[in-house]
This record gives structure tokens, sequence and C-alpha cells, in this order.
């Protein structure tokens, strides 16, 4: 712990000497239920496997725009395959798009809590961090936002379905957003999530591109619905100067190839992917239903999580679950997030947060009684 805490021996920027790094979920045992990292809890397809155990050619650099994936892509959203975007994972568009539009003296606005990964992008652009405070359901505050925007304000993150919380932002809620908003600003619209929302009031990020809105980016991953976390890879649509600037401040070569065979792969498979996303939502809806009737005030559901804004009693809550096999993710003084795992969690699941539910006194902001 010394060492951890000790000062480095070169000088460091002084707001990165003081960002905690990256927290990743905790890693369970052979015997308990990882539901820390919002993953797919499905094994890879075969034809994906069979894709991968192609991609011998190792030896040789990836193809850095990953063309092949590019073209897929902008068919899928009726743009050119220069108004797509391909790094390993969204996050790694986030950091450059960031990079790309804020510096010293700027603002980067994002609503909290959100994503974790959010303040430190404000912070490695050496940019202002602005966070909103969520409404108290757990959806983006939009007009407070929207309120907040001054002429330092260089980039907005706007995460639906929202990252822990879970709740969507509606269309029509972005596009009043939208309306309120400098067109020389840019909007990240990250839908790391969107496969799983079954709300259609939901904002599609394809119906906003669509509309002509030259100032945002949409987000999306093949990480969460197509099952391909450990290989890194996500994609940005949007305006082709935007993503010029963000290619720029990116790492070459970051995408392998693996990544992208399997992307195509999981693109080809589609049909059989969208059939297991159906049984997370199944899962999901299920498991937000028996919380809701133990007396749980959950958020709106619509990503693969559900939350459970267990506030300053996190740290008591979450152990509950851990002694019981079950890796979830407490966030200290805000509350706890359960990914959608494996049907045979979702009874354990249950049943410790019933338990955990007599923790809370009566009038807590998690409990509905």
């Amino acid at each position: 712990m010394t060492e951890a805490l000790s000062p480095a021996p070169v000088r460091i920027r002084p707001e990165i000497a003081a960002l905690p790094p990256y927290r990743q979920g905790k890693q369970a045992g052979a015997d308990a239920f990882k539901l820390s990292s919002n993953e797919n809890p499905f094994d890879p397809l075969p034809s994906v496997v069979e894709a991968l155990q192609s991609a011998t050619a190792v030896n040789r650099y990836p193809d850095a725009s990953a063309s092949r994936l590019r073209a897929r892509l902008a068919a899928r959203f009726g743009v050119s395959a220069d108004a797509v975007h391909v790094a390993a994972g969204s996050v790694s568009i986030l950091q450059q798009l960031a990079l790309a539009a804020a510096g010293p003296g700027d603002e980067l606005m994002y609503a909290w809590r959100s994503f974790e990964a959010y303040p430190g992008l404000a912070a490695v652009a050496g940019a202002t961090a602005i966070a909103v405070p969520l409404a108290a359901d757990g959806t983006h505050d939009l007009d407070a936002m929207a309120a907040a925007v001054t002429d330092r304000t260089r980039l907005i993150l706007v995460c639906s379905p929202n990252n822990p919380t879970g709740p969507i932002v509606t269309q029509a809620d972005f596009d009043a957003f939208l309306a309120r908003v400098p067109g020389d600003c840019l909007v990240v619209l990250d839908e790391a999530y969107a496969e799983f929302v079954t709300d259609p009031a939901a904002v599609d990020g394809a119906r906003v591109l669509a509309a002509g809105h030259q100032n945002v980016v949409v987000l999306r991953t093949f990480s969460k619905a197509y099952g391909l976390a450990g290989l890194r890879i996500g994609y940005g649509v949007g305006h082709p100067r935007i993503l010029d600037a963000a290619r720029t401040t990116g790492i070459p070569l970051s995408v392998t190839a693996a990544a992208e065979q399997a992307a195509l792969a999981s693109l080809d498979a589609e049909d059989e992917l969208i059939a297991r996303v159906a049984v997370i939502t199944e899962r999901r809806d299920r498991l937000a239903a028996g919380l809701h009737a133990q007396g749980w005030n959950v958020p709106d559901a619509q990503g693969n999580f559900v939350w459970l804004p267990t506030g300053e009693l996190t740290v008591d809550v979450a152990p509950r679950f851990e002694d019981a096999g079950l890796i979830v993710r407490p966030f200290a003084g805000d509350g706890v997030r359960i990914s959608v795992g494996e049907e045979e969690s979702i009874a354990t699941v249950l049943e410790v947060a019933a338990s955990a539910l007599s923790l809370l006194p009566e009038g807590h902001a998690a409990r509905t009684n």
C-alpha cells in the first residue's frame, strides 16, 4: 500500500497523479457468478470461434482502418465509410474525441453518476469536468445539462441507457436537448447497451444521424450484446471530419485482425445473437420485477443490468452478495450495479437482495416502502 501511495520518480501532471486508474469489475472464482462487468454470459457462437481460428496471420499488421467492417457498418447506417470509425472498444473513441475536442480552459460535460470513465476523459485532455447530477429516478437531467452549457463547453456525453443506473434518454428529450445546444459543440451519444433497449420511446442514434445533426457522434460496441468484450472492438458513426480528428489522436493499428474478423462473423450471425439478447432482456425484466416486488426502488432497467440505489449503505449491502458467490459492482456512496448473468444466478440474486433490504431503514431512497 505504501508503494502505491508514494510519489512518482518523475514529474507527472498533478491532475493525472490525482486521478484513480480505471477499476475493472472484480473477477469471480470458479464457484461464483461474475455480475460486475456487464458482460454477455453466453459463450461465443461457433461461427465466431471459427472466424477467430482463421485469423492466423498475426505476423502481419492488421488493416489500420478495419475497412471491411467499416463498409458493413456504413451500409447499415446509410452513410459513407469515412463516417464510421472503428477502435479498440467504444471507450477508446471516447478518449480520442475528448483529446480532439477539449483542452485546457474547455469544458467536458456529462451526467453523474454515469460511466465511470467519463471524469478521467476530462482530466487526460486537460479540460474541466462538468458533472450534472442525475434526476432522482436515475435519468439524465437534460434541462439542467442544457442550462449548464457555456461558451467553453466543447464536448457533452449522453449515455443511453445510462450505465450504471439503467434508464434511457427518450428521443423527444434528446431532440429538444439538441435544439438548445450550440451546433459547434460536439455531443456524443453513448449507446453501448442499445441492443438491450425495449422501450420504444428511447433515443435511436441512427435516427439522430439521419435527421442531419452534424455535431453528434453515435457510439456503439461489440462488447456487450455481441459478446466480444475480450476482443475490444467498438465503433462511432458521425461526420467524417469529426471522426478524422478522432483517428488523428488514436493509437494506430489498435484494432486487431482477429477482432475485425469476429465482428464481421457476429454481424453474419446477428439473428442468433439477437435471440440471445432477448433471453437476457427477459431475465433482466424478471429480475427487476422481482426486486420491485420485494420493495426495492429499482430505476427502469434498459441495459443488461439492474441498479440498487443504496447510497451511503452501499458498503454494507454489497458484501451480502459477494458472501453468496455473486460478484457485483458497488459504487461507494451511490449504489450497487448487478449485471444480468446466467439463469442459475437469478434466484440467488433475489434471495440475497431480499436479505440485504433489511439493512435499509424505512424511507431510504432504495426502498419503495
